[in-house]
Formats: C-alpha cells, sequence, structure tokens
C-alpha cells in the first residue's frame, strides 16, 4: 500500500531534524508553565490506572517528564530517527517505531494517551480516522490529552531546526477537534486556549478528554 505523502513528507522531516530538534526543546518544559499545568493535569486523572502511550512522542522529552512523575509511559514515532534520538536520551524508557493511524496496540490497552502537537501534520480532512484509533486503544474511562497551534490553514515549512525541509502543519479551531473527539465517544473534560509566547505565531490550544463507556 503506498503512503499519502503527508506521512512520508513528515518522516522524512523529523528523521532530518531528530538531533537539533531534541537539542533545542530540551528544557521547553522548564519555562512553560501552561504546558506543565496540563500534564501535570493529566497524570493526577490517569495516575497508576494502567499503562499511557505518547503517541507521537518524538525525542522522548514528554514520555521522560510523564515518567518522572510516575506514569507507566511508553513512545511512539513515525519517525525512525526520533526513536533512535528518544531511546539515546531516555535510555530507561520503552520507544517503538509505529503510526497513529494504525497503532499495533489492543483495543484498550492504555489509560491515557497524549498526542502532543502530533496531529498537525495529517490533513484535517483526514483526521477523523486517527482521532478513531486514538480511542480505540484507550480503556473506557481513559483520558487523551493533545496539544495544537489555534487557527485554520495549512502552513508549509522549507526550513526548521537548522535544516531544509518539506513539511505542512495545520492549525486547528479547538472546536473542530472538539467535534472529532465527540464523534469517536470522547467527553471533553477542559479545554485551554492560551496566547502565543515570544517565540509562537499563534495560540496554543490544549484539550483533555475522556472515553465514554
Amino acid at each position: 500500500m503506498t503512503e499519502p505523502a503527508h506521512v512520508i513528507d513528515t518522516r522524512t522531516a523529523y528523521d532530518l531534524v531528530a538531533e537539533s530538534y531534541a537539542e533545542q526543546l530540551r528544557d521547553d518544559l522548564a519555562t512553560n508553565t501552561w504546558d506543565r499545568a496540563m500534564l501535570d493535569s493529566f497524570v493526577e486523572l490517569v495516575g497508576t490506572s494502567g499503562p499511557v502511550g505518547d503517541l507521537g512522542c518524538g525525542p522522548g522529552r514528554i514520555t521522560g517528564y510523564l515518567a518522572a512523575r510516575g506514569l507507566d509511559v511508553f513512545g511512539v514515532d513515525l519517525s525512525p530517527g526520533m526513536v533512535a534520538q528518544a531511546r539515546q536520551d531516555h535510555p530507561g524508557l520503552r520507544f517503538e517505531v509505529g503510526s497513529l493511524a494504525a497503532l499495533d496496540l489492543a483495543d484498550g490497552a492504555l489509560a491515557g494517551a497524549l498526542a502532543w502537537y502530533s496531529l498537525i501534520h495529517t490533513p484535517p480532512e483526514r483526521l477523523a480516522p486517527v482521532v478513531a484509533e486514538l480511542v480505540r486503544v484507550l480503556a473506557p474511562g481513559g483520558r487523551l490529552l493533545t496539544a495544537f497551534q489555534v487557527g485554520d490553514e495549512r502552513r508549509h515549512l522549507s526550513h526548521a531546526y537548522g535544516h531544509d525541509i518539506t513539511l505542512d502543519a495545520y492549525r486547528l479551531r479547538p472546536e473542530f477537534v472538539a467535534g472529532l473527539f465527540a464523534d469517536a465517544g470522547l467527553v471533553v473534560e477542559a479545554q485551554l486556549v492560551r496566547a502565543p509566547d515570544a517565540n509562537e505565531k499563534s495560540p496554543q490550544a490544549y484539550l483533555l478528554a475522556r472515553k465514554t463507556g
């Protein structure tokens, strides 16, 4: 089966920037109050109820944060380069190559799932099956936390993290994402939209949802 162009472009770009991406964002959480607040809420809600998947984990910086706070967490990423970087930076944690559109996990396997800026490279009209796959691997009552840039446009990236790349990123409306969640069987429990910081060009959104049933 031929992979969609956006999947190939995403894997290729993140393979190329893996090392510089990890270095540039390594300490980002230390100064981002809102990111920590949402992640800490997720940790408190999920607790020790079961395993958590950081789905689209990149170099594992959020995986490591969650693990340090007591979650039984592992990472999955489309990019082999990112997974290699994550294994190097967090040797005590498990990381696997995989696609959010077809996760190698059983139905209801996870107590929590994180999609931290990992939905933004899928065209909006193709997001519903991806969200359905995230919900499939959640146990009833399990939580999903996502973060993304707010807007309704496609941005084409030709240079990022010190490299020339070809990559599209989509800004999303919170109400659009909330609608996808509702259609897939999630109840949105919290939504936060914050102003962009000095290095950002758009507001940032977080949605925390629970699987019904």
